[in-house]
Order: C-alpha cells, then sequence, then structure tokens
C-alpha cells in the first residue's frame, strides 16, 4: 500500500520572474509537463507573448502582473491564478535582479531593494499560497538559489546576503513543513546564461570578472542554459510523492580538454 497518495492529474503551477530567463524556461518546461502554469512579472507583456507561445503548442498557461515587492500585487496574482486554473500546486520562486557593487559603496535603499525582491518577495508567495498547501496536505515549493551562497563571490551589491537568506528561509520551511505533505527545495544555479547582468558596460564587467579570477570563480567559460535550471526544477516537482529533493547544486561541465 502506497504510504501517500499520487499526484493529482492536474497540478496548477505559478511561475514568479516569467518574463525572461530561468522563470521563462521553467514556465515552458512545466508546460510542456502538462502542469497549468500562471506566469507572473511586471513586464507583463513579455509573459502574455510567452503564454501565447505555450497554448500554441498545446499547453495550458496563463499571463499575470507581478510585482513581488508588492503585497497586494502578489496577493492579486495567487488570487487571479487560483480563479483560472485552480487550487496551486506548484509555486517556482525565481524573480530577481542583480546590481554590481560593493557592498560598503552601496546605499542602503538600493540594498533593501534586493533583499525586498529576493527574499522578502519570495516569502510572500509562501505566506499566499502555502497555507492552502498545508491543509490540502500536499503541494511544492521550489526557491530558486545560488552558489554564492555555498561560495560568496565579490561585487555582486546585495545578491549574496540575500540568496542567502532565501536558501536560509528554504531549509526553515523543510523542518516547518515536515509531516505536512508539502515539500520545500531549493534548486542552486551555478553560473547561467540569463539576462541578468547582461546591460552592465565595461566598467562594471571589468572590475568584477577580474575580483572572480582573483579569487578562482572563472575556471572556464561555460554556462548553464536557463533550459537546464528548469529541467532541475521539472526533476524535483515531478518526483514522486514521498521523495523531498531538498537541494539540487546545477553546475555547467567544463569544455572537452585535449585526449590524453
Amino acid at each position: 500500500m502506497p504510504r501517500f497518495e499520487p499526484h493529482p492529474k492536474r497540478r496548477p503551477a505559478i511561475v514568479s520572474g516569467a518574463s525572461s530567463g530561468i522563470g521563462a524556461a521553467t514556465a515552458r518546461v512545466l508546460a510542456e509537463a502538462g502542469f497549468p502554469v500562471a506566469l507572473g512579472a511586471r513586464r507583463v507583456n513579455v509573459c502574455e507573448k510567452l503564454a501565447a507561445e505555450i497554448v500554441e503548442q498545446g499547453g495550458e498557461a496563463i499571463a499575470l502582473p507581478l510585482d513581488v515587492s508588492d503585497a497586494d500585487s502578489v496577493n492579486e496574482f495567487v488570487s487571479s491564478a487560483t480563479r483560472e486554473l485552480g487550487d496551486i500546486e506548484v509555486v517556482v520562486s525565481g524573480a530577481g535582479d542583480l546590481d554590481t557593487a560593493l557592498i560598503h559603496e552601496l546605499d542602503s535603499d538600493t540594498f533593501a531593494h534586493q533583499l525586498q525582491v529576493h527574499l522578502v518577495g519570495a516569502h510572500r508567495l509562501v505566506s499566499a499560497v502555502v497555507p492552502g498547501m498545508v491543509r490540502r496536505r500536499r503541494g511544492d515549493v521550489v526557491f530558486i538559489g545560488s552558489d554564492v551562497v555555498r561560495s560568496p563571490r565579490p561585487r555582486v551589491g546585495a545578491y549574496v546576503p540575500a540568496k542567502s537568506g532565501v536558501e536560509a528561509m528554504a531549509r526553515t520551511m523543510q523542518m516547518e513543513l515536515e509531516g505536512t505533505g508539502v515539500r520545500a527545495s531549493v534548486v542552486r544555479p551555478g553560473p547561467t546564461q540569463t539576462a541578468m547582468g547582461m546591460d552592465f558596460d565595461e566598467s562594471k564587467v571589468g572590475p568584477l570578472l577580474e575580483d572572480w579570477v582573483k579569487w578562482g570563480f572563472a575556471r572556464h567559460p561555460y554556462f548553464l542554459r536557463a533550459s537546464d535550471i528548469a529541467d532541475t526544477v521539472s526533476t524535483i516537482v515531478t518526483a514522486p510523492r514521498g521523495v523531498n529533493i531538498a537541494l539540487v547544486e546545477v553546475q555547467p561541465e567544463a569544455p572537452l580538454g585535449e585526449e590524453k
């Protein structure tokens, strides 16, 4: 006799930060796997185009405005997604941005904004969705972390403290949710090709890369693709009930060297 009831056939999912990068890739992969998906981001027009593509390819998707730094926006997003798709079974928290700066040169308002987007924003999603999951005794919450938690990198401003807070919150939730049927997981990407940081000019990128080389963070030039992280998220949420994949770190494989 199984220890847990299987996943329901219909598992609505919400993805924050779904307008680009890991969030957009995750929405695509989940939709391809049969999840009805609500795409949330400030650039809702971009999400609408992606949702239309998903629907054209046979998936189920809607696009909704979402600003995780605004509690009312988060609550309206979750309410609308639930009304349109049904009770939320999967949350993927991936909204965030990146600012290159030395911590002591970063003004406190900018520092606080980074914490608002990455950490407080993730908690707003948690507080809006997880109580219902606990009542239904099932659900998946996946946080997109970063390998900077394990190995902090210089010149990324509040990103390291913010992502460290996200992973600490996730680990705490894993203890608090034990026995509820709700699973909390962290996907910890290594260097990944996304839109974050792509608008940095040479004056920012140069010193950053110099410091990363100095501290051993640039061993090879290969980056992960956003779809690699999305596939990892899909693996986590499709794992059978009774299995909690608590933490997965994903790193890019180095290019092949010369044969010996």
